[in-house]
């Protein structure tokens, strides 16, 4: 067995993969200018929807605000994406001018559109390009897409504002106010960070309360100018301005535990004119909360238990094991195709469990003494106890169980993923970020169970675990990549789309001539993302605070 000690080891070397990250997020920003609408007489009501190709088609990731009556919009509300250096990731950009009276989508409804990679915007910061309508005629119309990374700090920050005695500037109403934060950038050049909504015919708004991150507020600097805009919305798109004020975001911090920031609002040219002018309203910060994004090491040192789950295909596709050409053929030194892919990935996720004992399963096999066919029947034949002592021990089962079963079919690995969202679904219950589920399939062919392994999957992504499919042989696997939603949306086959993107597919051949090394960093990637995804989205905080995250912490 030396070639196989020489496996472990390499696999042992790729510890260090999980403190870097594996992918960056990114924050984009649209504007558009010179939209015109099909009806001459008024102006759009523009809103920018995202779209991603996956294998040729287009899927909507998201879609700005609607503003109302305007040519020249700028949205507020910015798209974050996930940028992956090695590949292609297309963007399409729509244009549609939403009318009030329905949400669809007319086709009649389409401003233009623009087409890029996520590469050309990452690289130059910022893209602007002709807005091309149908035919790929371009008009005046074009649009601008801004791209800021999200580095070291991603917290967030949940603001309050409200104002009173706000300038009336309407006849025969009261002004209708909304509030524009801007950061001034290093050069200047001022970016709207957020819009609030219109408060009708009122002096003394309230405005909804919202979230930002750090870094689009200040780009992580607290002291970094805001500048502050009330203005009295009109209809034709012709808003009034009121006032202004600067602040930084270590001033609005005074608004934290139950206090308020105030400031005056100023409008310069009646302070210029008007010799007893005090202000145009007041403008308060009613509660600033900062939000901690945990990151996957926080939770790891936090005492977060990675428990790892094991499947094997036992189809009678992948040959007689006593067959050499057999992808279950045991051979004496030289470890088969699903043993390098289960030691490879298996030693990572082993550091990571204290206990070292994995659950492991077979499927699609005719199994003793009856000999039916089960899809997840456990390889040491202990229903009661499916636990196998480490990597090793998982190897030993495998090896052991292969001469008593019968290679049958078909493959079918929903059972196997809803037997560990049982579990995963006890553990929510604890409501603590103590135990996430990695569930390793190793399979040779396409599933036969599409339409259940993807309801699975949906179900799945709304509890503490990840699933990731080594595909092993020479099939052809391309359906198998529709479940791994990174450029599409996976969705049940009643529509629902998964909650968060839980599935890594890799067919093994691609790895073959790398060492072990190569296949774990690939199929492990994503699952601290997903970790920290799941556990930030319900607000579940590692459970004890180590000394390495409280030296991460912003300053006070």
């Amino acid at each position: 067995m030396k070639k196989m000690s020489n496996i472990y080891e390499s696999a042992a070397n790729t510890l260090g993969i999980f403190n870097s990250p594996c992918l960056t997020k990114v924050e984009l920003r649209v504007a558009c200018k010179g939209i015109s609408d099909r009806d001459a007489l008024s102006k759009p009501d523009p809103c920018v929807i995202l779209k991603m190709q996956s294998h040729g088609q287009w899927f909507e990731v998201d879609r700005t605000e609607v503003i109302r009556t305007c040519i020249n919009p700028v949205f507020s509300k910015l798209f974050t994406v996930d940028f992956y250096f090695e590949e292609v990731q297309r963007l399409r950009f729509e244009v549609h001018d939403i009318s009030s009276n329905h949400n669809g989508l007319k086709e009649a409804d389409f401003l233009g559109g623009m087409e890029c990679t996520l590469g050309q915007i990452v690289s130059q910061r910022k893209l602007s390009k002709s807005l091309l309508k149908h035919g790929n005629t371009a008009g005046k119309s074009s649009i601008t897409v801004i791209a800021e990374e999200l580095s070291g700090n991603d917290d967030y920050v949940e603001l309050s504002f409200s104002a009173r005695k706000l300038d009336d500037k309407d006849f025969f109403s009261k002004s209708d106010p909304f509030l524009e934060i801007f950061r001034v950038n290093d050069d200047a050049t001022q970016q709207l960070v957020h819009r609030t909504e219109v408060v009708m015919n009122n002096l003394n708004p309230a405005w909804k309360t919202f979230k930002v991150s750090v870094n689009s507020l200040c780009s992580g600097d607290q002291d970094r100018k805001l500048k502050c805009i009330v203005w009295d919305w009109d209809s034709n798109g012709k808003h009034d301005f009121i006032g202004e004020f600067s602040s930084t975001f270590k001033e609005m911090r005074g608004a934290m535990e139950g206090r308020q920031v105030q400031w005056e609002c100023i409008n310069p040219k009646y302070k210029a004119k008007k010799k007893n002018y005090k202000n145009s309203g007041i403008v308060i910060l009613n509660q600033c909360k900062i939000h901690k994004m945990h990151s996957f090491l926080d939770y790891i040192m936090g005492g977060c238990q990675i428990q790892f789950t094991v499947a094997i295909d036992f189809t009678a596709s992948n040959g007689d094991p006593r067959n050499s050409c057999s992808l279950h053929y045991i051979h004496p030194y030289q470890p088969n195709e699903y043993l390098k892919a289960l030691v490879a990935v298996g030693e990572i996720c082993q550091d990571y469990d204290s206990d070292k004992m994995f659950p492991a399963f077979g499927f699609g096999a005719r199994i003793p003494p009856e000999y039916k066919v089960s899809h997840d029947f456990a390889i040491n034949f202990n229903e009661d106890n499916p636990e196998c002592a480490g990597i090793q021990g998982v190897v030993e089962a495998y090896q052991s169980c292969l001469p008593k079963l019968q290679l049958y079919g078909p493959t079918n690995i929903a059972p196997i993923i809803q037997k560990v969202a049982k579990s995963a679904s006890e553990e929510t219950n604890t409501k603590e970020a103590s135990q996430y589920f990695i569930l390793l399939i190793l399979t040779d062919g396409v599933i036969t169970d599409m339409a259940d392994t993807r309801e699975a999957i949906v179900h799945a992504s709304h509890l503490p675990m990840s699933v990731i499919i080594v595909g092993v042989g020479n099939a052809d696997f391309s359906d198998m990549q529709m479940l791994d939603g990174d450029d599409g949306i996976l969705r049940s086959p009643k529509g629902e789309p998964v909650l968060r993107d839980i599935v890594q597919f890799v067919p093994f051949r691609n790895f073959k001539h790398a060492s072990p090394a190569a296949l774990a960093k690939s199929v492990l990637a994503e699952v601290p993302n997903q970790v920290v995804d799941y556990y930030n989205g319900k607000g579940i905080k590692p459970k004890c605070v180590s000394e390495y995250e409280s030296s991460r912490t912003l300053a006070p």
